[in-house]
């Protein structure tokens, strides 16, 4: 018998009940900067290198490393522009290798969320134990660095284990961005507490528009503006969620800077966008909407 995650249950997208978000906006707005470290030599993992090439990867280690040198203050720069706050997925050995990176998000007063310890060292294998212990630390590490609590979850490299969702809620975490089912929020079927399922992105990420699809930088700005339109439009009938997802150490080169800030100014000219951080977006859902979508999904799944 074929096996499914049995995370959530299916909930079409037509006849859903009416959301509005903040001030009667029609579209949540978020960006999420993924601030990582990769490691030069990181521990093996059985189920997936880490890098592509033979350690060393002297290559692909400083490629990354151009977006925690130059590429993050560029692309804070275009951010704070049109006012724009991020929501980071963090690294959180970051805050030890590089602090004074962290310092500039806290100045700006960004939320930190996280993404594992290392974006080298994967979930693959874990027992429980030790995927507890990466939780807590994040937890810990984050909080002792900004004071701030973290409420959402990216696995590292997009990593997990059967259990992975159920520790999240558990721990308290508010949102997962590790599914990319919907474009609203939903609920997450955990065993004990609350979580959701945030709406990230793979197809407008600059990793897959610009390592995948192989777009140039004006085809890259294009799809953001595609992206925006057609969840505006949408938005109409239910509120809508759109996030982009950045790499510096991609977003954030001299050629393609351009492109993402002209996508920020068009997005951020219309009415009735929320520009916000995904704690807020889940804390606002929480508080007004959680309950009536439990409801109608349970309502539209029952025979």
């Amino acid at each position: 018998m074929q096996r499914e995650p049995q995370l959530y249950d299916f909930w079409a997208y037509q006849d859903r009940p009416k959301i509005r978000w903040k001030n009667g906006a029609k579209l949540a707005f978020w960006v999420a900067p993924n601030i990582e470290f990769y490691e030069l030599y990181p521990p093996t993992n059985p189920q997936r290198a880490a890098w592509s090439r033979p350690l060393p990867d002297v290559k692909g280690y400083s490629m990354r490393d151009y977006g925690n040198r130059v590429g993050h203050y560029r692309m804070m720069e275009a951010m704070d522009k049109h006012g724009v706050r991020g929501s980071i997925s963090l690294s959180v050995a970051m805050c030890q290798h590089h602090p004074e990176i962290i310092e500039e998000c806290v100045k700006r007063n960004w939320e930190f969320f996280s993404h594992g310890i290392y974006n080298t060292r994967y979930c693959y294998g874990m027992d429980e134990i030790q995927e507890r212990a990466i939780i807590e630390d994040s937890l810990q590490t984050v909080k002792a660095a900004t004071g701030q609590t973290i409420r959402g979850w990216l696995a590292p490299a997009l990593t997990h284990t059967e259990r992975t969702f159920d520790l999240l809620a558990e721990y308290g975490i508010w949102y997962t961005c590790d599914l990319f089912q919907d474009d609203q929020p939903q609920p997450i079927k955990v065993k004990s507490g609350k979580l959701i399922s945030m709406p990230y992105s793979l197809e407008v990420n600059d990793v897959i528009c610009y390592n995948s699809y192989l777009h140039t930088p004006r085809h890259y700005g294009e799809v953001l503006k595609r992206q925006f339109d057609q969840l505006y439009k949408e938005g109409e009938q239910s509120g809508t969620v759109m996030c982009i997802p950045l790499h510096a150490y991609l977003v954030g080169h001299p050629h393609r800077i351009q492109a993402f800030e002209e996508a920020l100014a068009y997005i951020t000219s219309h009415k009735d966008v929320w520009v916000t951080t995904a704690a807020e977006i889940a804390t606002y859902f929480y508080e007004n909407y959680y309950e009536l979508v439990s409801n109608d999904i349970v309502a539209k799944n029952t025979f």
